[in-house]
């Protein structure tokens, strides 16, 4: 006798999924939750030159992202400089590492938080291994890296090269009122229409 298969198709929550999908494009929306990586990447850069095609109208992205992968987030940074429609960027939860740097994409006055979001900015990190030669290697690498940031910041802030450099020798949290006294946001926002009013 042959036993049952109980496993539930996997299609049952693709509609759904499908559904709210159809609905923040239509919405002109986009979600960047989580850790930035290079599958990230490619959804959400796909995303943004698709919305773009489609119009010219604003679109609106939600941060909320511990970071990840600093050559990801450089992708979504420049696409988002890239595109010619407007991007309202939207911190939530809490905006760190690379995902401050995507974050700091779009011109300040378009940059806006959640009450309780909170910001981090630091240098980036790296795990060398190998040979001597190749270890080597990877300290330029991070600290070309470290100047990079540093300048994006620096640009998008109006603080010196020589503040930020200080700033993010250590990890650097900011609440929603700190990240608004320091550049990196324009506006505390609590509704939507708020945001359209701007």
């Amino acid at each position: 006798m042959d036993t049952p298969d109980t496993t539930p198709p996997s299609s049952a929550t693709e509609p759904r999924t499908s559904y709210l999908e159809e609905k923040a494009f239509k919405a002109r929306t986009l979600l960047i939750f989580g850790t930035v990586t290079d599958v990230t990447a490619a959804d959400v850069t796909r995303r943004l030159i698709a919305l773009d095609a489609e119009s010219a109208d604003p679109i609106d992205v939600l941060v909320s992202s511990p970071g990840g992968h600093l050559e990801s987030g450089d992708a979504i940074h420049d696409i988002l400089r890239f595109i010619a429609a407007p991007v309202n960027m939207i911190g939530t939860g809490w905006v760190g590492s690379a995902a401050t740097h995507l974050y700091l994409a779009v011109p300040r006055e378009r940059r806006y938080c959640l009450p309780n979001t909170r910001f981090l900015i630091h240098q980036p990190s790296g795990g060398a291994g190998g040979q001597a030669s190749d270890i080597a290697i990877q300290a330029i690498e991070i600290i070309k890296a470290r100047e990079r940031i540093a300048r994006t910041i620096a640009r998008e802030t109006g603080k010196s090269l020589e503040v930020v450099l200080s700033d993010i020798e250590r990890d650097r949290w900011m609440s929603a009122e700190e990240a608004v006294e320091y550049g990196l946001v324009s506006r505390i926002i609590e509704r939507k229409t708020e945001l359209r009013g701007a």
